[in-house]
Formats: C-alpha cells, structure tokens, sequence
C-alpha cells in the first residue's frame, strides 16, 4: 500500500491557519479528494489535548523556555504515536495544523534556545518524519496581533506575548523557510481569505494529485 502524504500548515499566530484550513478541507472534498485528515499540534489526540492545555494556559506564566520546548516534543511524539504514522501508513493523507517548523521558529529562535539545539530535541521525538510538504501563510506579526484581538475570545499563552516576541518568531520562520524552501511553499496571507484559501488549496490539491499518479 502506498503511504500518504504529510502536509502541514504554519505561520504566525493570526495568519488564519484555522480558517484556511476549514477552507482547504471543504474545497478538497468538494474536487473529489476524501482519503485525508486534518489533526493539529500541540493536540490531536486524548493525552497531547491534555498537554496543549498546560502549555498554553495563560496561568503558567512560570513555565521554563526549555519546558516548554519539551513540551511540545512530547506531544508531537504522542501525536505521531497516536495518529500520524498510523494514518500515513494506511494510505491517509494527514494535514496538521502546526508541526516541527513551529518549535524551530517560537522555542529554537523567538525563545532564543537555538533553532539547531531546539531540531536536535525534535528529531529525537520524530525521527525523520518530516513534512512532504508545509504550507507557509505569510504575515507580518503586527497585523496577526491585530487578527487575534479582533477575533478571539480568549487569546493563550502565546497569543498576549509582546509585539517583540511574535516579530522574533516571524524570524524565526523565514530562517525556517530558507532552510527547508524544498518543501515549504509561502502563500501571502495579507490577502483576504477566499484567496488565501485558493492559493493554500491549488498547491495542496496538485501536490496530492501529482504524488497519487505516480
């Protein structure tokens, strides 16, 4: 059988990642492509739902910077235990909200621990189960900032940083991008969201389609 794909979404906090997604999904059912799932991280299943909520609840104002990165390398193994690689293996294509590229820019550069020191911790969590593909929405963080304030109820953690740390973490992804442009495909998220979701949906859509052919 042969495996699925492993296509995920990052950006900024505010880059509409949720909405896109929702988006992403509807359009690629509606053009006929079933055999996938949409997860996220921190999450996705029973105990890393458990751990998402120590790391984003705005009460642990005390939590370590490398707590944190640890964190969520436990929940990223426990995710790919759970879910990913039984999924892929099954010929499941997985979509995840957030994944490894999200450690590498908040915890290894916006946290200042090291984006090399922070993808050592994580490459002991997923071996070398890296993306097939990522989605990139690109956005300045001060207009995610605004996104946020705009339309969330209860912002986490991360979400009431300051301005400087989520300019740190926007960074943090281009030093990602460059290191990993193979597979990272940037879509400008300063559009509105109908074309956000187009752009995100034609290059996901084709990638499934050209990887199924062969």
């Amino acid at each position: 059988m042969k495996k699925g794909l492993f296509i995920t979404f990052e950006g900024v906090d505010g880059s509409g990642k949720t909405s896109v997604l929702k988006g992403v999904n509807d359009l690629l059912l509606k053009n006929g492509i079933s055999n996938f799932i949409i997860t996220r991280e921190p999450g996705g299943s029973k105990i890393t739902e458990k751990i998402r909520s120590i790391i984003l609840d705005r009460d642990n104002i005390e939590e370590d910077i490398k707590t944190e990165a640890l964190l969520y390398a436990a929940s990223r193994r426990q995710h790919l235990v759970d879910v990913i690689i039984k999924r892929l293996e099954e010929g499941v294509h997985v979509i995840c909200d957030r994944y490894v590229d999200s450690s590498l820019a908040y915890q290894g550069y916006a946290r200042g621990i090291g984006i090399e020191e922070v993808r050592k911790i994580n490459e002991f969590a997923i071996g070398s189960l890296y993306p097939d593909l990522t989605i990139y929405l690109d956005l300045a963080p001060e207009e995610g900032l605004k996104r946020i304030m705009k339309n969330r109820e209860n912002p986490d953690r991360l979400d009431v940083e300051k301005l400087s740390f989520h300019k740190k973490v926007y960074e943090g992804y281009e030093e990602v991008y460059k290191m990993f442009q193979g597979r990272i495909y940037k879509v400008d998220a300063k559009q509105d969201l109908l074309s956000v979701t187009k752009d995100a949906f034609n290059k996901v859509y084709e990638f499934i389609v050209q990887n199924e052919k062969r």
